[in-house]
């Protein structure tokens, strides 16, 4: 049995069975498990069918007819098993990674997939791969989390077609990147030229190096203790020259992993076959991924590999469990923001004038919870809008709204997928100046519903930077009164805030074209 964290939250509904399908780049996978009322769960079934998915779409951009053929098939297997556990449609989680995510005629595939199968197939972004990994690997790795949380930690994940890489820094989320580094697109990209692993490692070695730069200014890479590789290769390895620690991770040490590495890299694909026991389509990626969990290593501070025993399946099992998803929500929550405040913290911006304008943004987001209608996850974008709104001021002060909406729309933040950094993009573009309008052209290719939260979120932005104008943080809390016409804010606050009140009549007219009340304050 493995115990799900945060079990203390469990409701008591029974026991149940779910399934997750994970549809990678070479390979589609299910395992089907029982999750209990306490929280515990423990793997009934487990199968995977190699398919290459990635080789198709990283050369062409499609997916060919006969790999859409090859996997349906492998999808109405599947839909025999699951028919044979009897398990509802609600606790069954399809997902697809880079390979489906990238294929241009993905919707004529998923569609025909729904009409032979009956699944739904959910397309997973890169940051919703970083988010679903980290719960399987804190999870799998829970007795070193204490450890953790005193020093620095990489967990990477090579896939067939991206590479997933979180640095955390006392426990907290620094960094998350996804790379389009993997190793079915290794071997789209060098083979057949490649004539040796030492090609291999110096193609890798400059592919990744601007990545290390970047994580090395967001962290020192060279102070990361704790080095957690996920996947599939790494577990091969641990097979073969590790130990294992504890009921679901391994550790190998670096000297011992840099040995099997060396003795890999002059076999061909037949001779790693016989000698680990894998398929051949696990060893022709298995040297290009190890290389890149080895380029990683060399620039931390890490003497070992940490190898847990799950994958992201295990990340979509754990947020099944109803017993464990408040404390799910609360650790998500608080890694979003870390992440977030880390981006602020690289551009400079003002940390307690960013922290204290989310504060008062939320407490207004709160107060007129039934003005607005928007939910909790609206909330958390709010806060990661207000804590970045100022970072443009990086690149200058004028017109530093616009700044921050492109520092925003090409950052990477734990948690939060493409349309919901667009999201965040827009709200910090106008928490001042000019109001959306027809001429802005990134605005209007937002969906409609998008920009209905654009409007809304900014509006209530606007009030709490209004409310912290001279960067002082006078007005301690806020909170409203609503009448027929308008809001008033009360405010606990010390010392003269005439600037604040002066700034509210400056940026409160957006939330009166927005919401329809006038706004003030006593």
């Amino acid at each position: 049995m493995n115990k799900l964290a945060g079990t203390s939250d469990a409701t008591s509904e029974g026991p149940k069975v779910v399934a997750v399908i994970d549809m990678g780049s070479s390979a589609i996978r299910m395992v089907v498990a029982e999750i209990g009322e306490d929280g515990q769960w423990r793997r009934l079934d487990r199968v995977g069918k190699p398919i290459s998915l990635g080789k198709d779409v990283f050369v062409t951009g499609y997916l060919s007819a006969e790999s859409m053929r090859q996997a349906i098939k492998i999808l109405s297997g599947f839909r025999e098993v699951l028919d044979g556990w009897q398990i509802p449609e609600s606790d069954i989680k399809v997902i697809a990674t880079s390979a489906i995510r990238e294929a241009k005629n993905r919707d004529t595939f998923l569609d025909r997939v729904y009409i032979r199968t009956g699944l739904k197939i959910d397309i997973v972004e890169g940051v919703e791969e970083n988010h679903l990994t980290y719960l399987a690997v804190q999870h799998a790795v829970d007795t070193l989390w204490p450890q953790f949380a005193r020093s620095s930690a990489l967990i990477i994940e090579v896939g067939g077609g991206t590479t997933e890489l979180m640095v955390l820094q006392r426990g907290k989320m620094v960094a998350a990147h996804s790379l389009r580094i993997g190793t079915v697109r290794i071997e789209q990209q060098m083979n057949p030229y490649w004539e040796s692993g030492a090609q291999i490692e110096e193609f890798l070695r400059e592919s990744i190096r601007v990545t290390q730069e970047v994580l090395s200014a967001e962290t020192r890479l060279d102070r990361i203790k704790y080095f957690v590789a996920v996947g599939g290769d790494m577990r091969q390895a641990a097979t073969a020259v590790g130990r294992k620690e504890g009921s679901h991770f391994s550790l190998i040490e670096k000297d011992a992993f840099q040995e099997f590495l060396n003795n890999l890299e002059g076999c061909t694909v037949d001779e790693i076959v016989g000698r680990l026991n894998v398929t051949y389509n696990e060893a022709e990626g298995l040297i290009p991924a190890l290389l890149i969990y080895k380029l990683f290593l060399e620039a931390t501070a890490a003497d070992r590999l940490i190898v847990p025993d799950v994958s992201l399946r295990e990340g979509v099992l754990i947020s099944f469990s109803h017993g464990t998803r408040q404390s799910i929500e609360r650790e998500f929550y608080s890694q979003v923001i870390a992440s977030a405040m880390n981006i602020g913290r690289k551009y400079r911006f003002d940390e307690p004038h960013a922290a204290h304008v989310a504060k008062l943004s939320l407490s207004l987001f709160d107060s007129l919870q039934v003005e607005h209608g928007m939910d909790k996850h609206s909330r958390m974008l709010l806060d990661v809008a207000a804590r970045l709104h100022d970072i443009g001021n990086f690149i200058r002060t004028s017109g530093h709204h616009k700044h921050g909406q492109y520092i925003v729309a090409n950052s990477e933040i734990f948690g939060l997928s493409r349309s919901d950094i667009r999201i965040v993009a827009h709200v910090v573009r106008y928490h001042r100046k000019a109001m959306p309008t027809g001429a802005h052209t990134s605005y209007i290719a937002l969906r409609r519903e998008h920009r209905i939260a654009v409007l809304k979120l900014a509006a209530i932005l606007r009030i709490a930077d209004a409310l912290d104008r001279g960067h002082n943080q006078r007005i301690r809390d806020v909170w409203t009164e609503k009448d027929e016409d308008a809001v008033v804010l009360h405010c606990s606050y010390q010392g003269d805030v005439s600037v604040e009140k002066y700034g509210l009549k400056l940026k409160g007219e957006m939330f009166e074209e927005v919401f329809g009340y006038r706004i003030s304050m006593v």
